[in-house]
């Protein structure tokens, strides 16, 4: 089998391995959509396809350079594989307004399951910093709003969810990206009524499943996945590493799909967010959410080997 780094260094080697990866993605999209596994959040019922995208680091471009018109091929793998949820920031170095461009231009809004977030430590800060995101955005409402890094929830949080009583977003929630915001995640899991969390959880930092996974399920809560590859060091410690031996049973056939198929075999886990800018990255993705679980006997084997 291919590891992701064989894959795409095959497919990037010339201009018809370009033209494959292109004609690859737009098959996975036409083909599988239906396929793409899905997770329903439990204050709704609503139902959100198991991965999604993020845009910290890879939605950061000048419109109209290559990397910005590369997002477009990008966008359109994702949605026409049947992806849904994006995540963005206000804090993500212009991302937001390079997705809100690409989002209207692309016709894909009414697609988009928009989640953003507020990263400000007063009031008044955020309702300028919330004013500027739905500019950005080039939209009056998104579908998730989250405090970010649990950055000031006591304010925030009970602001966002004046917003979500104006109609402005439909769910509200908080988000943190290390080990060591998951106490304080787990006691505001049990104090507070949280549509969503968005935390951390790959093979080499699975302490999530601990309590903060299983509290949400009991919560009722959807769970977002951040740093499902460890921000990209995952791939640079499986370098010339083949896959297990079980990972054709399990439908993978790239380390990064094995990676966001462990983050989801986690029951208490509604989508995964990993961030690309390259479109065969994102077609690769997509297949992490297609066909059988990794079992518990296969995750406790990948946490082994990363530990």
């Amino acid at each position: 089998m291919y590891s992701r780094r064989r894959f795409l260094h095959a497919a990037m080697a010339t201009t018809a391995g370009l033209a494959l990866v292109s004609r690859a993605g737009f098959a996975l999209a036409g083909e599988s959509a239906q396929a793409l596994r899905q997770r329903a959040i439990p204050a709704t019922g609503e139902t959100l396809p198991v991965i999604g995208a993020g845009t910290s680091g890879s939605f950061e471009a000048t419109p109209g350079s290559d990397k910005f018109n590369g997002l477009k091929d990008v966008l359109k793998v994702f949605f026409e594989g049947g992806a849904t949820l994006i995540d963005t920031s206000p804090n993500y170095s212009g991302a937001d307004a390079v997705l809100g461009q690409l989002l209207e231009e692309g016709g894909w809004r009414e697609q988009c399951f928009l989640a953003t977030k507020i990263a400000a430590d007063t009031r008044e800060a955020a309702e300028a910093q919330w004013a500027a995101s739905q500019r950005r955005l080039r939209t009056d409402h998104v579908e998730l709003l989250q405090v970010h890094n649990l950055r000031q929830w006591k304010i925030q949080l009970p602001y966002a969810r004046e917003l979500k009583e104006q109609g402005k977003t439909k769910y509200v929630g908080v988000t943190h990206y290390l080990d060591s915001g998951l106490d304080e995640l787990e006691q505001i899991l049990r104090t507070e009524k949280l549509d969503f969390i968005q935390i951390h959880y790959s093979v080499n930092s699975p302490n999530a499943a601990r309590t903060v996974l299983p509290l949400a399920q009991e919560k009722g809560v959807a769970v977002l996945i951040n740093r499902a590859f460890d921000d990209g060091r995952l791939f640079a410690s499986v370098r010339n590493t083949p896959l297990p031996d079980w990972a054709e049973e399990a439908g993978v056939s790239s380390w990064a799909q094995m990676f966001l198929k462990f983050a989801i075999s986690h029951p208490a886990v509604t989508t995964v967010i990993p961030a690309t800018s390259r479109a065969d990255r994102q077609a690769d993705n997509l297949q992490g959410g297609i066909g059988p679980l990794l079992t518990d006997a296969q995750q406790r084997s990948l946490i082994g080997m990363f530990a």
